[in-house]
């Protein structure tokens, strides 16, 4: 598992969103399901093949979304919010495996930026991006997606 920090460009999403505790992670497959099935209702789409999922942890309880990304942010479909993920730095990683290997990759991620002296901008929006070409190898359960952690300035 490589890890690296690199640079996002701004981007504009529309898709829907979803709050919920810790123990409620098993909900968030079914977010893609219904993002899939509602995927013609967004205008102005861009041509990249991918979902992005944009995520706000808290201590007790976090809001998921699953997105595309769009060329602009004008008639977003009714039970949808649209937003602009500003340019912004992230420790980022690739994640191969099943779901309960995921918050292992997120422990090395942490790990990884403790040691390299970075920390975490818990103000901004942390990234799941999933690739279209991964489609069916996630939806089997052998999960493949790219993790972005929005850090702070490197601290000397």
């Amino acid at each position: 598992m490589g890890i690296q920090v690199i640079e996002k460009e701004e981007i504009k999403v529309v898709g829907i969103s979803w709050t919920g505790t810790y123990a409620e992670v098993s909900t968030i497959p079914s977010l893609f399901n219904k993002m899939e099935s509602r995927l013609q209702e967004i205008p102005y789409q861009s041509k990249e093949p991918v979902l992005i999922a944009p995520f706000h942890s808290r201590e007790t309880e976090f809001t998921y979304y699953v997105t595309t990304p769009v060329d602009k942010l004008d008639a977003i479909p009714e039970g949808m919010v649209g937003f602009t993920i500003p340019s912004k730095n992230y420790v980022y990683t690739t994640h191969k495996g099943t779901p309960e290997e995921v918050e292992n990759t997120y422990l090395r991620l942490f790990n990884w930026m403790k040691e390299y002296g970075y920390e975490q901008d818990h103000h901004a929006l942390s990234l799941e991006v999933y690739q279209e070409e991964h489609k069916h190898q996630n939806a089997t359960g052998d999960l493949h997606f790219e993790i972005y952690l929005p850090v702070k300035t490197y601290k000397e």
